[in-house]
């Protein structure tokens, strides 16, 4: 579903969405089609739900989200180095 589409049938709220089509571009990701698996009043609720799935499946492109951004603006961040477990 696009972006847009998802604004409408969600309105004010966050999600738990993973992205179908997706690409790198000038550091960004854009995000062609999504996905809605989950939506929530809070960020918090949204945001522990996220971690849950990312562990059991972190192959996933998963995102939080809030439907008052009228345009997604996802900067990619590069990763260095392994975790250590402390």
């Amino acid at each position: 579903m696009k972006w847009s589409e998802i604004r409408v049938h969600y309105p004010d709220q966050w999600l738990l969405a993973e992205a179908i089509n997706a690409r790198s571009e000038a550091g960004k990701r854009i995000i062609e089609d999504l996905a809605v698996l989950e939506s929530y009043s809070d960020s918090t609720t949204a945001m522990n739900r996220y971690s849950k799935v990312h562990r059991e499946m972190p192959e996933r492109e998963l995102y939080v989200l809030h439907t008052s951004h009228e345009q997604l603006d996802i900067v990619e961040r590069p990763w260095f180095g392994i975790r250590s477990a402390r």
